[in-house]
């Protein structure tokens, strides 16, 4: 085979070559079926070949695929604002367009800083978060997060933005229980806020359900409400990073609907699209916009393909096709189901510490000793090896982080699209159960 010149993840390492996918499956070149455990990376959320969206991704291409947005706006663009409003039952009423995840959080962070500069309180710069987050991979984005192997390299270049602990209760950083606790790693941020000086500070921004950097990291019930109460106090925006938990994926059209919470800014991706066409967007309440309005009337934020046409047309089609077939309505429900199936895994097998999650964004952590919740050792690359297990058995599952560090810690997450059946679901269960018990038999060799 002649040598590859695309740069993929691991440079050295062979990848299957896909070559279709349909529903819940992929499938290779070579023939064999996977099923897509992950959406993804928690993106596919209708499942892959849907004739609907295919059709409004065509239908849109023969009028117009790209427009300039200081140029012209465009009726998909414009549609999907209003539905994105409607959505947030028009908490959120302003949308800015853009193509990623990673982009959207850093057009958050912009927004919130201009917030303040408009009101002449320009040294309202910094940007709080919490350690085992991840909100993207540019200097901005990753600055924000709060991933300490995703942030190792780059450190000198990077903000020292993540500055309180997230609200991991199985391995809670205070050495409490819930509620005894008292929430108080909510209670973290006011002490920071008064160290650094709330004159500082713009915003605190959180992922509602930690993704890639804690393995759906869940907080109690009353977290966020404490969170936005701390945030009013010292006049300091709220921002919910909604990449992974929007649209749907943990019940809720939005996550922070799960919680009594009303977030100033909130940014979309992955399943906005259902990966069916690149687009993400940065939502702002009518508090963020208007100093603004009354300013210079510009958000300085902009890129080539904000607004795209087609990109819009395609979401539009996916949350048009989510809201006809209900689909938001079934996932908390499918979400339980597979948890229970975890659990009952979990009393099978000795490297499950903790199943957690909401909807179908499911955590699963793996602990050497379940009782004293001793993590595996770096060396052993637990995580990695689940990864490439299940996926050799035809599961495709999403790798994450975990541990009192975000460093020494394994986790997967459990994300499948939200049209699963019944019988698929049995069958992704059974295949993870596979590979779980295969590397337990493993790993009882080598420790």
């Amino acid at each position: 085979m002649p040598q590859s010149r695309l740069i993929k993840p691991l440079l050295d390492q062979e990848y299957p070559m896909i070559s279709h996918g349909k529903g819940i499956y992929l499938y290779d070149q070579n023939g064999k079926r996977y099923i897509d455990g992950s959406s993804g990376a928690v993106t596919a959320s209708i499942g892959h070949g849907v004739d609907e969206i295919i059709e409004a991704m065509n239908e849109q291409a023969k009028k117009v695929a790209f427009v300039y947005r200081s140029q012209f706006t465009s009726e998909p663009a414009e549609q999907l604002a209003d539905t994105l409003c409607r959505l947030s039952d028009g908490h959120l009423p302003w949308t800015f367009f853009v193509n990623s995840g990673t982009e959207a959080t850093e057009t958050a962070m912009k927004m919130a800083i201009q917030h303040w500069q408009e009101q002449g309180r320009g040294t309202k710069t910094k940007i709080l978060s919490r350690w085992m987050s991840y909100h993207g991979i540019t200097v901005g984005a990753l600055s924000m997060s709060g991933h300490p192997l995703r942030r190792m390299r780059f450190v000198p270049l990077l903000e020292e933005y993540p500055s309180i602990s997230p609200p991991y209760c199985y391995r809670c950083p205070h050495k409490s229980t819930y509620p005894s606790c008292q929430l108080a790693c909510a209670s973290e941020l006011e002490r920071v806020i008064k160290r650094i000086g709330a004159q500082y500070i713009a915003a605190f921004i959180a992922e509602p359900i930690v993704g890639a950097a804690g393995g759906a990291l869940t907080p109690p019930d009353g977290y966020y409400e404490k969170i936005q109460e701390i945030c009013e106090k010292y006049d300091v925006l709220f921002i919910m990073d909604e990449v992974m938990t929007g649209n749907g994926r943990t019940g809720t059209h939005f996550g922070y609907q799960h919680w009594n919470v009303k977030p100033d800014i909130v940014t979309l991706g992955k399943g906005m699209s259902a990966g069916y066409s690149p687009i993400a967007a940065t939502l702002a309440s009518q508090k963020v916009i208007d100093p603004i309005l009354s300013g210079t009337k510009v958000v300085m934020s902009g890129h080539t393909f904000s607004g795209n046409p087609l990109s819009a047309a395609v979401s539009m089609a996916v949350l048009s096709y989510l809201e006809r077939h209900k689909l938001v309505d079934q996932v908390e429900e499918k979400g339980e189901r597979l948890k229970q199936k975890l659990k009952r895994l979990q009393g099978e097998t000795s490297i499950i510490g903790d199943i957690r999650g909401k909807g179908l964004l499911i955590g699963v952590e793996l602990v050497q000793e379940p009782l004293t919740k001793q993590p595996f050792e770096r060396h052993l690359n637990v995580m990695s090896r689940l990864v490439e297990k299940a996926q050799r058995n035809g599961l495709l599952i999403y790798p994450a982080a975990a541990g009192e560090d975000g460093v020494d810690g394994d986790a997967v997450i459990l994300s499948p699209p939200f049209i699963i059946s019944d019988d698929e679901m049995e069958e992704l269960f059974t295949l993870f159960s596979l590979s779980i018990k295969e590397l337990e038999h493993e790993l009882k060799g080598e420790i």
